[in-house]
């Protein structure tokens, strides 16, 4: 960590060269040189007495401090002067740090059917850059939220506490690759870096590789030897593997049963085009843990997770997505302590991997520690805070706790963060019916039940997303149509008991016959030690 013993004096350095300051002193000081020049070659020809020469050397002199002043109050541009003021100095609490937001490429190719590629390279570029401890790397989620051409930087700057943003765009046809990039400082829209690439299509690893090493060399004073071998964007070499693996990944985002079910099949061309990509291994392991978690407890894609993730492992043990997809493996076979252990080795090669702590969460939960549960959930959220799936969790646990003003508190949050996500993606069903649970914590039934009615228009079927109604209604007080979505929930495809029986959102209906009729019977078909993972 460098230690800075002068930190106002850097600190008012720094806005010194923020305002420009210097580069004012410069030109002024290049003009006022000229101007004396003039005077003493032109001032005696002309007759003029000699006071004339050092008045000229005093004004000059004294407009020196003038510059200087007006250069700090105001901004001088191509659209104007404009004076400085608060809402254009560095967002607050990012002083002592370089701050990034990377956002989705825009789609130039002639089809507009490139968006996976887009937002791959981007988030490719942004994976890399999370490696580096100096460097504060706004989440996906977060930063790919401002998905639209011609985004205010200013606003995204201001939204997300960064200093700069990589924007781009990509342009894609046949072998041909046009890829722009630029890095701009949010406070006042200047570029500080910009390339564009034309490139054949296999050249595309290098691009990535160069734009994140650029946009780490402008952003930090130094980068050593471990900077420079962490920024590396893919483990791949071959460009039909990386597009499978892109629309893998693309698919995996948005968390559907059918959409989990083509990234797996994504995933599994990418292996099939590189045996030795790591990350897609990792990819296609989770595609099956996630299966097995949230629709069909197969025995095989047990098994298929474990290789999976074990042979992800093999190929990179350094990569810590490969210790996350271990550990998730590990969690969906119920062995909890050797899923805690890869959770901490993935946390370990990369503190701010999201994964980490959201399913070491889990992990947790499903042995009954639900403080450490919270505890995990919250750090998974401060990570990631547009990510609203561990929030809603931490809610969940905070009121089976008794917490219930800390559970009031942080829904109201969640709220936030989950309008503004259903504001560009309303579709997700997960993000309705997980939030549905934090407005019951608001008291606010009507909406709630409203955002689970269009969760079941979307998806009536999926059984995660019954059971998630069932718990909300249960916390509603209205045990009959819990007890009725429990039972469909089962019917589609929901069997894990652990879940069940450390869920406080369940504790109205454990009196009910019907309950415990229900939970033997999901015990007795055996399915609880075949997926004790949970719905949520």
């Amino acid at each position: 960590m460098k230690i800075n013993p002068f930190p106002d004096v850097l600190a008012f350095l720094e806005q010194l060269r923020r305002r420009k300051v210097y580069r004012a002193m410069a030109a002024y000081a290049v003009v006022g040189w000229l101007v004396l020049q003039i005077g003493e070659v032109t001032f005696e020809p002309l007759g003029l007495p000699g006071w004339v020469m050092t008045a000229l050397v005093v004004v000059v002199i004294l407009g020196f401090p003038v510059t200087v002043i007006l250069s700090w109050v105001f901004d001088i541009t191509w659209a104007g002067i404009r004076r400085e003021d608060g809402e254009t100095a560095a967002p607050a609490g990012r002083d002592a740090m370089p701050s990034i937001a990377v956002l989705p490429f825009a789609d130039m190719s002639p089809g507009q059917d490139q968006r996976f590629f887009c937002e791959g390279i981007a988030e490719e570029i942004l994976n890399a850059l999370t490696r580096i401890e100096d460097l504060h790397v706004v989440a996906r989620s977060s930063a790919f939220q401002y998905a639209d051409i011609g985004v205010d930087v200013r606003r995204v700057g201001k939204d997300l506490g960064v200093r700069t943003v990589l924007e781009g765009s990509v342009r894609k046809s046949g072998e041909h690759l046009r890829i722009t990039a630029q890095l701009v400082d949010v406070v006042n829209g200047y570029h500080l870096w910009s390339k564009t690439f034309d490139e054949h299509l296999e050249d595309v690893f290098a691009i990535q590789d160069e734009i994140a090493r650029s946009i780490a060399q402008s952003l930090l004073d130094t980068i050593g030897p471990r900077e420079r071998s962490a920024i590396k964007t893919t483990s791949s070499s071959d460009v039909t593997a990386y597009e499978f693996y892109l629309r893998g990944r693309h698919f995996m985002h948005r968390f559907r049963k059918t959409h989990i079910e083509f990234a797996r099949q994504m995933f599994r061309e990418a292996i099939d085009a590189d045996p030795n990509f790591a990350l897609a291994w990792a990819g296609y392991a989770d595609c099956h843990s996630l299966l097995i978690m949230y629709a069909d407890p197969r025995a095989d894609y047990r098994r298929e997770a474990a290789r999976a993730s074990k042979r992800a492992l093999e190929l990179d043990p350094d990569l810590a997505e490969a210790h996350a997809s271990r550990g998730l493996a590990h969690l969906v076979a119920d062995e909890f302590e050797a899923a805690e252990t890869e959770f901490a080795s993935a946390l370990e090669l990369n503190p701010r991997l999201y994964e980490g702590y959201y399913y070491g969460g889990r992990a947790k939960f499903h042995q009954g520690d639900v403080e450490q549960a919270a505890t995990l959930f919250a750090k998974a959220a401060e990570v990631n805070p547009a990510e609203y799936q561990a929030r809603c969790l931490r809610v969940q646990i905070l009121r089976g706790l008794g917490r219930l003003d800390d559970a009031e508190r942080e829904s109201r949050i969640n709220v936030e963060v989950l309008e503004k996500h259903l504001k560009w993606n309303p579709d997700d069903v997960r993000a309705l019916h997980l939030g549905a649970g934090s407005l019951v914590a608001l008291g606010e039934f009507d909406r709630a039940k409203r955002w689970l009615s269009r969760a079941l228009e979307i998806d009536p079927d999926d059984s995660i997303l019954l059971y998630n109604v069932a718990c909300n209604y249960a916390t509603m007080g209205e045990v009959g149509s819990a007890l009725d979505y429990l039972e469909d929930a089962v019917a589609n495809g929901m069997v894990s008991a652990a879940w069940i029986r450390n869920d406080a959102d369940l504790d109205a209906l454990r009196a009910h016959p019907r309950f415990h009729s229900l939970l033997a019977r999901i015990e007795a078909l055996g399915k609880s030690s075949a997926l004790d993972t949970g719905p949520e």
